[in-house]
């Protein structure tokens, strides 16, 4: 088979020839992959910003959807045939943290066995995942949406921490990205409408056009502005999704009072944000980070039915999909703005 190969001691990218591998535990799918994802982790990875399996070359490769081929002895719940995605993260279920819930905090599971950043993942043609992270989707989910249920189910954690967003909030997404195009998605899907999108790439803001939300399109020169002619230019909730320190602390400045911060971007583990702590206590304001997915992975899959067509269409959402072989102008294109997001197709 074909498989993107990554050696995090070189910093290459490499397609290569491998076996297709073997199920080896009685708990063990094999996927033949349809489509896999380039997140915006993958691209901190390739930097060497982000952690991942360093003592061997690692396919990457975590939003994940295709058909299972075969199933190991003790798999119950598929069969060959099935159309499946993929849930990255598994806690060991052993820890403090693992039995009060919060698996994403496990110092064994997830953070040293997440499939795709330390395990073998989908840039290649078939993938080996347990059953318990395996799930089947609906006869009306195809296999083109259900690879974005990974970065839903993150979006559906975040949602749950900084719930209740009333309607009528003013609400403020900083970064236009797939992931803010998405949060722009399930915001209108519940019906908020005072929203307003701030993006540097006017590329990006032309894409998130297409889905007709009716949205204020902005760029951060342009929230500064309407800052400087309004006093009262503040928001409600403010969720950050580019990871970007300077556009998080704008962000900040702009929160009215009572407001809440949804930290959902990734930014390098050494960025740091200035921020008074008088502020935060006159204000009250709530600052919440989102890390990953836990016991998420069924709501994205019931709010990829929900959003369906109208706003899970790849050219609204400014999606382009690149054989494995096209690797490079696929994470050019995405590094350079002129697609919200790259999936690769089998």
């Amino acid at each position: 088979m074909d498989a993107l190969r990554f050696s995090f001691r070189e910093r290459t990218l490499e397609l290569n020839r491998m076996d297709i591998p073997a199920i080896s535990e009685p708990n063990e799918i094999l996927i033949k992959v349809a489509y896999a994802g380039i997140c915006g982790t993958d691209l901190h990875i390739l930097a060497g910003e982000f952690p991942c399996r360093q003592v061997s070359d690692i396919t990457l490769g975590h939003e994940i959807s295709g058909v299972i081929v075969e199933v190991g002895t003790d798999v119950i719940n598929y069969e060959e045939g099935d159309k499946v995605t993929v849930d990255p993260n598994s806690g060991c279920k052993r820890c403090s943290f693992c039995h009060a819930g919060k698996p994403h905090f496990c110092k064994v599971g997830c953070t040293t066995n997440t499939i795709g950043i330390y395990r073998d993942g989908g840039w290649a043609q078939y993938v080996i995942c347990p059953e318990e992270q395996v799930y089947k989707i609906s006869t009306t989910t195809t296999l083109e949406q259900a690879v974005l249920a990974e970065p839903l189910s993150c979006l559906a954690h975040g949602w749950d921490i900084i719930s209740p967003v009333t309607i009528g909030d003013k609400i403020l997404l900083l970064g236009a990205g797939i992931v803010g195009i998405l949060w722009a998605c399930a915001l209108h899907l519940q019906g908020h409408k005072n929203v307003t999108v701030s993006e540097p790439n006017t590329a990006r803001l032309d894409m998130l056009r297409k889905l007709n939300t009716g949205y204020a399109l902005v760029t951060p020169d342009q929230l500064t502005k309407s800052q400087e002619a309004s006093s009262k230019y503040v928001f409600d909730v403010v969720i950050d999704c580019s990871g970007f320190t300077p556009a998080i602390e704008q962000g900040i400045s702009l929160l009215n009072s009572g407001g809440k911060l949804c930290i959902f971007g990734v930014a390098p583990p050494t960025n740091k944000i200035s921020i008074s702590p008088y502020e935060i206590f006159y204000k009250e304001l709530q600052i919440r980070g989102v890390n990953i997915n836990p016991f998420t992975f069924t709501k994205a899959l019931g709010m990829i039915e929900a959003l369906g067509n109208r706003y899970l269409n790849y050219n609204m959402l400014g999606i382009k999909t690149f054989p494995l072989n096209q690797y490079q102008e696929a994470i050019d294109m995405l590094k350079k703005g002129a697609i919200s997001k790259a999936i690769f197709k089998m």
